[in-house]
C-alpha cells in the first residue's frame, strides 16, 4: 500500500488515483447498467435541452417562471454530466480509476450544481407564491431585474459554496484506502477513507449545508403555506385545480430533491451506509433530472405548445 503524506501544497495529490467501487462488478450487470444509464443520460440531455431551446425560441415564454426553468435545465444537464459519462465509461471499460484532481473536480461540480438547484427551486417557489397570492403585483415583485437577481444569486452561491470543501478535502491524506465505496466522488465517501482528522470538513459541511438548505427550505415552505391557504379560499373547484396545477410539478420536484439531499448530507459520517446512500444518490443524481422535463412538459400546456413550435422549426 502506498502512503501519501499530508502537505499544505495543493499539488501533493498529483499522480494519485482513486478506485471507484461503482454499482456492480458483475459483467452481465455492467452491460445492462451501461444500456440503462446511457438511455437515462440521453433522456436527461435531450429532455432538458429541448425545454431550454423551446423557451429560448418562444418570446412569450420569457417570463420569470420559464427563465428559472431554463436555468434548472442547464443545471440538470451539467450536474448529471459530471457523473454519468464517467459511470458509463466504468461500465463499458471496467476501468474504475479516477485521478485525485479528477475526483476533487467531480465532487466540486456536483455539489455546486446541487447547491444552485436548491436555491433555484426556492426562487421558483417564491415566484409561484407571488403569481398565486399577489397576481396584481406580479410584474412589480417579479420584474426582469428581480428574477435575474435570483438566478445570478443561485449560480454564484452554488459555484462558491463547495470551493471550501474542495480546498479542505484536497489537503487530506488518504493513506488508509483509495477505494471509494460509491459510484462517484462525493464528500462523505471521501471523508470516510481519509486517515486525516475530518472534523473540520464535517463541521463546515454541516454548517454551510444547514445555512443554505434551511434558508432555501424556509423560503419554499413559507411560500407554499401561503399558496395553499390562498388556494383553499378559492370558491370554485375548477379555480382551485387550476391554481394548484401551476405549482404541482414544482412541488413534486422539491419534495424529491430536498428529501434526498437532507438524508445524505445533514448527518455525521459515522452513520454512512454505502448501499443505502448509493440508492439515495441515484434518486437525486438521476431521477430528478429525468423527472424535471417530463413533469414540466406533461403538466404545462404552454411548454407543450412551445415544443410543437420547436419541433416544427427543426423539421422546416
Amino acid at each position: 500500500m502506498v502512503t501519501y503524506q499530508n502537505d499544505t501544497s495543493f499539488n501533493f495529490g498529483t499522480g494519485i488515483d482513486f478506485f471507484i467501487e461503482g454499482l456492480s462488478n458483475a459483467t452481465k450487470l455492467r452491460y445492462l447498467g451501461f444500456i440503462i444509464f446511457l438511455l437515462i443520460y440521453v433522456i436527461i440531455i435531450v429532455g432538458n435541452a429541448s425545454i431550454f431551446w423551446a423557451i429560448c425560441l418562444n418570446s412569450h415564454l420569457h417570463t420569470p417562471m420559464y427563465i428559472f426553468l431554463m436555468n434548472l435545465s442547464i443545471i440538470d444537464i451539467v450536474y448529471t454530466s459530471s457523473i454519468l459519462p464517467k459511470l458509463l465509461h466504468m461500465f463499458i471499460t471496467k476501468n474504475n480509476t479516477i485521478s485525485f484532481w479528477g475526483c476533487i473536480y467531480q465532487m466540486y461540480l456536483f455539489l455546486a450544481m446541487a447547491c444552485a438547484e436548491v436555491l433555484l427551486l426556492a426562487a421558483m417557489a417564491y415566484d409561484r407564491f407571488v403569481a398565486i397570492c399577489h397576481p396584481l403585483h406580479y410584474m412589480t415583485l417579479m420584474s426582469p431585474k428581480q428574477s435575474a437577481g435570483f438566478a445570478v444569486t443561485a449560480w454564484s452561491v452554488g459555484l462558491l459554496d463547495p470551493s471550501g470543501h474542495a480546498v479542505l478535502i484536497s489537503r487530506l491524506s488518504f493513506c488508509a484506502s483509495h477505494i471509494i465505496d460509491h459510484f462517484f466522488c462525493d464528500v462523505i465517501p471521501l471523508l470516510k477513507i481519509s486517515c486525516s482528522d475530518t472534523s473540520e470538513v464535517e463541521l463546515i459541511n454541516y454548517l454551510e449545508g444547514s445555512l443554505i438548505l434551511s434558508s432555501a427550505f424556509v423560503l419554499t415552505l413559507v411560500s407554499y403555506i401561503f399558496i395553499i391557504s390562498t388556494i383553499v379560499k378559492i370558491k370554485s373547484s375548477e379555480g382551485r385545480l387550476k391554481a394548484f396545477s401551476t405549482c404541482s410539478s414544482h412541488l413534486t420536484c422539491v419534495v424529491i430533491f430536498y428529501g434526498t439531499i437532507i438524508c445524505l448530507y445533514m448527518r455525521p459520517t459515522t452513520s454512512y451506509t454505502p448501499k443505502q446512500d448509493k440508492f439515495i444518490s441515484l434518486l437525486y443524481a438521476v431521477l430528478v433530472p429525468v423527472l424535471n422535463p417530463i413533469i414540466y412538459t406533461l403538466k404545462n400546456q404552454e411548454i407543450k405548445i412551445a415544443f410543437v413550435k420547436f419541433k416544427s422549426k427543426l423539421t422546416y
